[in-house]
């Protein structure tokens, strides 16, 4: 609920642009970033103007080359985004703060409830790997994510629209339990029912299934939460569609949208 004391905590006025981090959000980033060698060339620009740099497209969804001059060049700040998607930088950064955040939360480090879901979303010319999603009648790619109780991003997962979901959340599973081992419990809607999914793994799956008698939208217990991450994620422009030529790239930008979410708020709690 926004509040003026809540508006004040949120408010980003000051700053060069609204994505560059503030000193309490680069305090909480700066830990698992790399750091510079002692050899070889030194860095040019500082490692935070390379994350403000990549915020900003993210943010912003414009081009690379399109970046404002005042931040570093736009090659520049590409190679550091490549190296951070090729060394899965960005999800080791998201695994890392959601146990602190749900520490910080009072909660164990490790979730053991998790909820499924997933987003199908149109690509562009950029061409890459995409898929026919006859559900929701959409060409493009299908954005899995595994949320816990609170909606922070646990596992993000992206493949062609085509593949359904029973098949997606089977694997998203599996590959779950080695950053998350403890998870027990997981909610999901009709489109994970079935023995694919239910034998997985060791994970209880409940079906959260909707009231027989509804009419038109209702909110569904449990699933609301995951809805609510994919509208968080969804705030940044350059995840409005999805304009990447690779499933690395595309994968890449939901881990640093669950980061930018988690960077704010683990500052704003200090």
């Amino acid at each position: 609920m926004w509040t003026p004391t809540t508006r004040e905590q949120h408010s980003r006025e000051g700053l060069r642009y609204q994505t560059d981090v503030t000193d309490a959000e680069w305090a909480v980033i700066e830990p698992h970033l790399p750091l510079a060698l002692n050899t070889g060339r030194p860095r040019t620009w500082p490692m935070r103007e390379i994350v403000n740099g990549i915020f900003y497209v993210m943010r912003a969804g414009c081009p690379w080359r399109l970046l404002p001059s005042d931040l570093p060049p736009w090659g520049t700040i590409y190679r550091w985004f490549a190296s951070f998607r090729d060394s899965d930088r960005f999800e080791k950064i998201n695994h890392a703060l959601v146990m602190a955040d749900r520490e910080r939360a009072g909660r164990g480090a490790s979730p053991t409830g998790a909820i499924i879901d997933s987003q199908s979303v149109k690509t562009t010319e950029a061409g890459g790997p995409r898929g026919y999603d006859a559900g929701k009648k959409i060409k493009g790619r299908k954005r899995h994510a595994l949320v816990d109780t609170d909606g922070r991003g646990l596992v993000l997962e992206v493949h062609p629209a085509n593949i359904q979901d029973r098949d997606g959340g089977a694997a998203l599973l599996r590959v779950s339990r080695r950053p998350f081992p403890f998870i027990e419990k997981l909610f999901a809607d009709s489109g994970y029912a079935g023995e694919k999914v239910a034998t997985a793994t060791v994970i209880a799956v409940e079906i959260v299934r909707k009231n027989p008698n509804q009419v038109g939208f209702a909110v569904q217990p449990r699933r609301w939460v995951v809805e609510r991450f994919f509208a968080w994620i969804n705030r940044n422009r350059r995840l409005a569609k999805d304009f990447e030529a690779s499933i690395g790239s595309a994968s890449a930008f939901l881990y640093a949208a669950s980061v930018m979410l988690l960077v704010r708020r683990i500052a704003r709690m200090a």
